[in-house]
């Protein structure tokens, strides 16, 4: 179970059972409305500040796309106590890492530091939040440099301008949804310090954001730093969210794409998902995999093996952008197929759905299916071991259920999923007739599509 990656993402603390990783952690909300969740480990020296703002790409205006993005490169350009380039010599020079992301529905920044540095990575994040520095030649500078991160890391890149710009608007009917995350050069250009300053205002609040600590720390002394960094921090009136309901389509869409960058083909294939949380959710992700996860997944065997037509593949419910983890309703289920030339995107497609068909048929034979969920509960426990990844995970939660804890109860109902319940999930969801397929083929040298 591979995803697009888009932007840049010892267990004594822990009880390992058969089926779950269990993670301590204490929760409570500042006066001002911030959220608070704590996680200690002291297994290793080490401390991860992790803070998820409350707004991504699917809260963007028309004529503003790109608008999310651009301000996760603005939090690097300083604060009142913070010089501009500072953030990074501050961490960095006390041994630690940090970096941000933009994801459609939220946007992250992080410190991982060693313990006793804890005080200065809630000082940093704090200084940001209240007092950033919102110039004109700051967001000059940083309108450039995301346009140039959109040359060389999408444009230049093979595959990358389909999936980010061109899929969204097959998938998704509503403009929140089917917007390119990145945005374009006109909506970049056409940003003002004003727009900044409302967009900063609006949504970097003590009261839309999360803040989670994991790691080596005392929690009293933890609660101190917060409330002395964060507690005065004004809140703000609470952010209108955008409708971002799809109508329903009985019908998919079809449509190719040339890539000049592409050297092999590639399709990508997808389908309306299941609310989160629901029966069906879980079940399309233990689909996903059995399909997907581990040397003996059915797609290794069957397609890159046998038939000996693929050549790469990722999927989840979220692709591109997301996981089952930060999958937020509406969204997809979908999956990325590079393949071999001397087959057809056609072939590749029938191929696909015929193993999904199969399922449907046939079900998954019990031994499979406990060897997928030996799989799944191996990754779990291996991506938990971090500190960063723990307070992501708590901080997901928060963010979009309002219960860190649901992380547990999530992953035992995926334990929990039966052969008869991915048989139905795929026949209701993976119909042939609503997926829709996008078809990506290198271009020839003149430019032209194939």
């Amino acid at each position: 179970m591979k995803k697009f990656l888009l932007l840049a993402s010892a267990a004594t603390a822990f009880v390992f059972a058969a089926s779950d990783v269990k993670i301590p952690f204490e929760k409570y909300k500042l006066t001002n409305g911030m959220r608070v969740v704590l996680s200690r480990d002291s297994s290793v020296p080490v401390v991860a500040v992790y803070v998820i703002y409350d707004v991504g790409a699917r809260a963007e205006e028309k004529g503003r796309t790109g608008f999310a993005h651009l301000f996760e490169h603005m939090m690097f350009q300083g604060s009142s106590n913070v010089p501009k380039g500072e953030h990074f010599k501050y961490v960095e020079s006390n041994g630690g890492s940090m970096n941000g992301s933009t994801h459609p529905d939220y946007t992250d920044y992080y410190e991982t530091m060693p313990s006793n540095k804890l005080n200065l990575a809630l000082w940093l994040e704090s200084d940001r939040m209240r007092s950033l520095a919102i110039t004109a030649d700051n967001l000059k500078n940083q309108q450039e440099a995301v346009k140039q991160e959109r040359r060389l890391s999408f444009d230049n890149q093979p595959y990358a301008t389909a999936i980010v710009d061109r899929w969204p608007t097959i998938a998704y009917s509503n403009f929140q949804n089917s917007h390119s995350l990145i945005g374009s050069f006109e909506d970049l250009n056409a940003a003002s310090v004003e727009d900044v300053s409302r967009f900063f205002k609006t949504y970097y609040a003590p009261n839309n954001a999360v803040l989670v600590i994991s790691g080596d720390f005392q929690p009293a002394d933890a609660k101190k730093l917060v409330q002395q960094y964060f507690g005065d921090i004004a809140a703000q009136p609470q952010p209108k969210r955008p409708d971002m309901t799809e109508p329903e389509r009985a019908e998919g869409r079809m449509e190719a794409a040339a890539d000049p960058h592409a050297r092999v083909p590639a399709v990508i294939i997808g389908w309306p998902g299941p609310k989160r949380h629901s029966p069906d959710w879980y079940a399309i992700n233990m689909l996903d995999a059995v399909l997907t996860s581990g040397q003996s997944s059915r797609l290794q065997l069957n397609l890159v093996k046998g038939k000996q037509s693929l050549l790469q593949f990722e999927s989840n419910l979220g692709w591109p952008f997301g996981s089952p983890q930060d999958y937020k309703d509406p969204n997809v289920y979908a999956v990325n197929l590079t393949y071999k030339p001397n087959f057809t995107a056609k072939q590749i497609v029938d191929q696909y759905q015929a193993e999904i068909d199969r399922i449907v048929a046939d079900g998954v034979a019990p031994n499979e299916l406990e060897r997928v969920k030996t799989v799944l509960r191996y990754n779990r426990a291996a991506s938990l071991q971090s500190a960063l990844s723990r307070a992501q995970m708590l901080a997901i939660y928060e963010l979009i259920d309002g219960n860190p804890a649901m992380y547990e109860s999530d992953f035992a109902a995926q334990m929990r999923v039966t052969s008869a319940e991915i048989q139905t999930a795929a026949k209701k969801y993976l119909v042939a007739a609503r997926r829709d397929v996008l078809a990506i083929q290198p271009a020839p040298a003149e430019g032209g599509a194939k």
